[in-house]
């Protein structure tokens, strides 16, 4: 027995432990520092704890689910971060690595609102909003993140942004290593107190109002229906997103290319595993 009762086993492991987590630390430090070189860094702001936690939960939590959460204004660059992260990451997919769940995909069924208004312009001149917490089930949403973090499978919801039906009997999802959850609201309060790291997507507007309108043409919304729905958009983003960037763990760039991505997630993971995670 070595001091304070632990056995040689126990005393050589922790030991262990802490020279894997201060070798993760440095390894991340340094890949932070030259990303603040760049005219275009992936990472804005970081909070102080933020690598420590880290290495703490690669090294001491391996066989714990890892949750992720990432929010920003819509059209900041949200599901294109993810999509291009996982590629960046994952070469070739493998079943139990990650699982994403899109906060739009909980939408709840407007489709009755929108019949009887006629038209998304008619029903946006009603005050109705798709762009508060309460028109998205984050109860159900939260609720499927804890059983897939306690290792249970979840079928999330299918939503039309077209249509605004909500299929329930959507896409089965997987528990797995770390779980990526994505959306306007994903860090809000009464759900971000699951997350392990949470991340801000910052956009400058003008950028955000452009990618905003390609997008809307493409779910039929065009003309005074688009612009009635961007005005909407700019202002609950006050009130229910931005806030966000306060208490983010990491506020990540959304106007870095896929390709720089890649470059900071092969590093890192190059890092891990020279390490020997």
């Amino acid at each position: 027995m070595t001091d304070f009762g632990l056995t040689n086993y126990d005393y050589y492991s922790n030991r262990r432990d802490m020279e894997l987590i201060s070798n993760i630390v440095e390894s991340l430090k340094k890949i932070l520092e030259e990303d603040k070189k760049e005219e275009q860094p992936l990472f804005l702001k970081t909070s102080d704890n933020l690598i420590l936690n880290i290495a703490r939960k690669v090294v001491q939590e391996k066989k714990k689910t890892f949750l992720i959460g990432i929010t920003g204004e819509s059209a900041s660059g949200k599901t294109v971060f993810v999509d291009n992260t996982i590629k960046a990451c994952i070469k070739k997919k493998t079943e139990g690595v990650y699982t994403v769940i899109r906060c739009d995909d909980y939408y709840k069924d407007t489709s009755k609102e929108l019949q009887e208004a006629g038209s998304y312009e008619e029903l946006f001149k009603t005050g109705f909003s798709f762009d508060t917490p309460d028109v998205i089930d984050l109860e159900l949403m939260k609720s499927h993140l804890i059983k897939l973090k306690n290792g249970e499978e979840i079928k999330s919801p299918k939503y039309d942004f077209v249509t605004c039906i909500s299929n329930p009997d959507g896409d089965l999802k997987k528990p797995a290593k770390v779980v990526l959850t994505e959306g306007l609201y994903v860090l809000n309060e009464g759900v971000r107190d699951i997350m392990d790291v949470k991340v801000y997507v910052f956009t400058p507007l003008e950028v955000i109002k452009e990618r905003w309108y390609s997008r809307a043409a493409l779910r039929g919304k065009t003309g005074t229906a688009a612009d009635l729905q961007f005005q909407d958009v700019n202002k609950t983003a006050q009130k229910y997103i931005r806030p966000a960037y306060q208490i983010a763990d990491a506020v990540i760039n959304g106007m870095v290319s896929q390709e720089y991505i890649q470059k900071i997630t092969d590093d890192i993971f190059n890092a891990l595993r020279n390490i020997g995670i």
